[in-house]
């Protein structure tokens, strides 16, 4: 797309000028949902793009540029967008039936899938979000445990209810709006990578039934967990006879196509999954222990958890799923998104040291993270992480006048990305990176500019 403009025309005069049906369509937006926008990461300033269409790693927006795409369905795809086989099964089943409002073969297949690849899937039911399998984790562990507290980690992100959104983002002690303070008590917030700290607390609390976390860290690994961590922690809980949930929302399919509790060897109680699992359509799972998932069951004389649900396991979202589970167990989708964010990461640190730019780029498997304001040492190594992991540093806000800019100097580069972060496909491919380093260096002279 050109880039020549006018030395007066500022950054959201050029974005608005270069994407003039976008914002005809958000003006219209606005008068129907609030902030114009269905989910918060999408709202941009001055108005979000609208996109078309999407074929592998890009994606064409309606007044026809064409994006590298980092969203990636928010995680949700890992084979590229519109994946041929996954095409076809949703083409096959659409014509079949969408919702028969019966049990069907293919949510068997799908199911089978899931226990082929997931260590921790002795049962598995599925739901229709990320979300809606948390909360089934939750409430499942209360009944099996029957204590109604819940540990998890400051930062870490498992769907928006409420009692898990206590605790995502900065300020983590703060009050969600909405969230009675009786509700609110029920969720225990810690640190971090504090073994110690966890130890004590289910020590001195035996209201807590249950621990969940990102198994890589909060927010895709904004401050990473490495495997040391989840094998000691697996380890305390088992000790206090405290469930361990591995929220694999994200990370599931992705890091292995065992997840990661099959790449660091830990195995817990209960997992819950979503996005890969059903091929980029809404679809989710909780999976684990018999013994815990048979309080779904119907069963003389025991309490059961109530759970219906228009689409749980709809035949769609089946056909997606098991089609792109196939693929993934091979293990190569995973392995080509993983070395092509790797190299992307070195790639953008190579640029940051060439312009002596205060920024760092880090992450783990098909993830990449930006630091902007960056004033630690220089990445040594692919693990590196900056600020040694602290909290306050790496999970802090960023300045929203900062993050826009970027966003809006990127996309006008060819590149679509959440902020300072994204993930990789198997679509993408080694140009598509070096044409996000070009953007990259491109929007730093754009944000910099008085």
């Amino acid at each position: 797309m050109s880039l020549a403009t006018q030395p007066r025309l500022s950054l959201a005069d050029r974005y608005a000028a270069e994407f003039p049906i976008s914002r005809r369509l958000h003006d219209q937006a606005r008068s129907i949902f609030p902030n114009g926008v269905t989910h918060d990461l999408r709202h941009l300033e001055p108005f979000p793009i609208y996109i078309d269409r999407a074929e592998g790693g890009h994606k064409w927006d309606v007044d026809g540029h064409e994006l590298i795409d980092y969203w990636s369905g928010h995680g949700a795809i890992l084979l590229g967008h519109s994946h041929p086989a996954v095409v076809e099964a949703a083409r096959r089943q659409i014509g079949r039936a969408t919702h028969p409002g019966a049990c069907h073969e293919l949510e068997i297949a799908w199911g089978e899938c899931v226990q082929r690849l997931v260590p921790s899937a002795e049962r598995v039911r599925f739901t229709s979000s990320g979300t809606e399998a948390t909360l089934m984790a939750l409430r499942l562990a209360r009944i099996f445990t029957g204590r109604p507290r819940v540990l998890k980690f400051a930062g870490h992100f498992h769907g928006w209810h409420d009692f898990v959104i206590p605790g995502a983002n900065a300020p983590y002690d703060a009050l969600a709006p909405g969230i009675p303070p009786e509700v609110a008590s029920l969720t225990v917030v810690v640190p971090p990578n504090d073994l110690e700290l966890v130890e004590r607390t289910l020590a001195d609390d035996p209201s807590i039934g249950c621990v969940i976390l990102e198994p890589t860290g909060g927010h895709w690994g904004a401050v990473p967990v490495r495997g040391p961590f989840l094998r000691s922690l697996r380890d305390i809980t088992s000790k206090h006879k405290v469930l361990l949930i591995f929220d694999e929302v994200i990370t599931g399919f992705r890091v292995h196509p065992g997840g990661a509790q099959t790449y660091y060897g830990v195995t817990p109680d209960l997992t819950t999954l979503a996005k890969i699992l059903a091929g980029g359509l809404p679809g989710g799972c909780v999976a684990g222990r018999a013994d815990i998932l048979d309080f779904l069951a119907f069963r003389p004389g025991k309490p059961k958890m109530k759970h219906p649900g228009t689409f749980n396991a709809n035949a769609l979202s089946a056909a997606a799923g098991v089609a792109t589970l196939e693929l993934v167990a091979t293990g190569e989708p995973g392995k080509r998104a993983n070395d092509m964010a790797r190299l992307l990461r070195t790639r953008l640190n190579e640029l940051f040291n060439e312009r002596d730019a205060a920024w760092v780029a880090y992450g783990e498997f098909s993830g990449f993270r930006m630091l902007p304001n960056y004033n630690g040492p220089r990445p040594d190594h692919d693990d590196f992480v900056p600020y040694n992991g602290a909290l306050d540093k790496l999970d802090a806000p960023r300045s929203t006048e900062l993050t826009h800019a970027f966003r809006l100097g990127m996309i006008l580069h060819g590149v679509d990305l959440p902020g300072f972060s994204g993930m990789t496909t198997a679509a993408h491919t080694e140009v598509d990176v070096d044409r996000t380093v070009a953007a990259v260096a491109g929007t730093l002279e754009m944000v910099s500019e008085p």
